[in-house]
């Protein structure tokens, strides 16, 4: 492995990876979570993300969730568990990811096999630092039908039309939510995190 660039102290690309060496990576850094492994073609980006990329991740994840209580939708919430298939060598780990209209799909299943299963419904990016290698077309590679892209000031929602990303203002998942859902994003440092989150299930109730 040649380590071929260093863009931050938070992430390094190597070129010329082996599948085999991207799954073995997968499997030596299962007990290190806050590692993401992202792999396209042979290049492999490690990221080790640092505040405050988890406090949007999980906050956002608790959003999602709650909409999904409040609407008596089932969802299969997997986090950042890793979406790779060997025939389209392509492989990452979301910041979080769920199945929603395709989650009867997948209930109970615990090897999700993305060759004979549908990808995750919804895809979350918290992109307070970009990522070297373009996420986005191995999303689209696998087929991911929507991506909440969140960079610290604004949250984009992009649909999968045809072979590309088209920007929406609301989400193809949950067709309640929009953009305008930054709102509970932008006092997380004057409300408690319970408290937003109750102000976004009264607002829910209100739609």
């Amino acid at each position: 492995m040649t380590a071929t660039l260093i863009q931050s102290p938070d992430r390094v690309v190597l070129q010329n990876i082996s599948w085999q060496s991207y799954q073995g990576l997968i499997r030596d850094f299962a007990q290190e979570p806050a590692i993401r492994l992202t792999y396209d073609h042979g290049a492999l980006e490690i990221r080790m993300p640092l505040d405050p990329h988890e406090p949007f991740k999980k906050l956002i994840g608790r959003l999602l969730e709650a909409v999904t209580e409040e609407l008596n939708l089932e969802i299969r919430s997997l986090g950042s568990r890793i979406c790779d298939r060997e025939d389209l060598i392509n492989g990452l780990e979301p910041d979080q990811c769920y199945y929603i209209q395709n989650e009867p799909q997948v209930r109970g299943i615990e090897e999700i096999d993305l060759t004979q299963l549908p990808p995750p419904d919804l895809a979350v990016e918290i992109d307070i630092t970009s990522s070297s290698l373009n996420r986005f077309s191995i999303y689209q590679t696998l087929g991911v039908p929507e991506i909440w892209r969140y960079d610290g000031n604004r949250l984009e929602i992009y649909v999968l039309q045809g072979d590309e990303y088209i920007i929406q203002s609301s989400s193809r998942a949950l067709p309640l939510l929009a953009t305008d859902i930054l709102r509970f994003l932008i006092p997380r440092q004057t409300l408690s995190e319970n408290a937003l989150v109750k102000q976004f299930r009264q607002w829910i109730r209100k739609q």
